[in-house]
């Protein structure tokens, strides 16, 4: 099963997403069986990549409010992100442009898995409060997940994977993605936003029922307690 998943790293609602998903693939026994596929997306490309500005600061000139109104709007999704295990503070973030976030990482699947690259950028930004916007910061992170330090100041040093990122946004764009988090199952399947958690795992089961698959088992009790092998007994 294949789930290309559009997400900006600054979407209070990717994360939630993110973990949402991870857990409803492991609550239906199809943990192993699943191909993540991170896709680029861009709420505000022209973001400065040296703002100085709040999130809160951002919010309120967006939608033309008071920083109490837009420190409002924060609350509900903290609450939101609880459910799922994460201590968003709002209060220490500030606006980011994530294109280079974007582009490191479409430079690391060529090196393999990105998985821990795109946790660790949720995490350092929203539970950390990291602008992950800026060169050092990025370096740190992708140096954390095993990442060449040399090799990735190159990457943000030039444009490169730009033109990926570009045609991220574009496909998505063709495919009807036009906020996210967007989760695509298997091109013939999708879900905007974080939803509720039946939602996600209703739809993993109809896919995987289509594709074949089979749930791994849920090993009750604790490791292999009383077992006899072909050559050994627990006694």
């Amino acid at each position: 099963m294949k789930i290309e998943i559009w997400s900006d790293y600054v979407c209070p609602f990717c994360y939630i997403g993110k973990k949402q998903l991870e857990k409803a693939i492991e609550d239906t026994g199809y943990s192993g069986q699943v191909e993540l596929v991170y896709k680029s997306y861009q709420l505000d490309p022209t973001t400065p990549i040296d703002s100085h500005s709040t999130v809160y600061e951002s919010l309120a000139k967006k939608y033309g409010m008071s920083l109490e109104k837009a420190k409002e709007m924060t609350v509900g999704v903290t609450e939101r992100a609880k459910e799922v295990g994460l201590n968003y503070d709002f209060s220490n973030l500030m606006e980011e442009n994530t294109l280079k976030a974007h582009r490191l990482v479409k430079w690391a699947e060529q090196q393999g898995d990105v998985t821990a690259l795109v946790e660790s950028l949720l995490h350092s930004h929203f539970i950390e409060g990291k602008r992950i916007g800026q060169d050092d910061v990025l370096l740190e992170i992708a140096e954390k997940v095993g990442l060449e330090r040399e090799e990735v100041a190159k990457v943000l040093a030039d444009d490169v994977y730009k033109n990926e990122v570009e045609a991220d946004i574009q496909e998505g764009l063709q495919l009807g993605v036009r906020g996210v988090p967007f989760f695509v199952l298997n091109r013939k399947y999708g879900i905007s936003g974080a939803q509720p958690q039946e939602v996600f795992e209703d739809t993993l089961r109809k896919v995987a029922e289509e594709e074949g698959l089979q749930p791994s088992l849920k090993m009750a009790g604790t490791g292999n307690a009383g077992i006899c092998t072909d050559d050994n007994c627990q006694f």
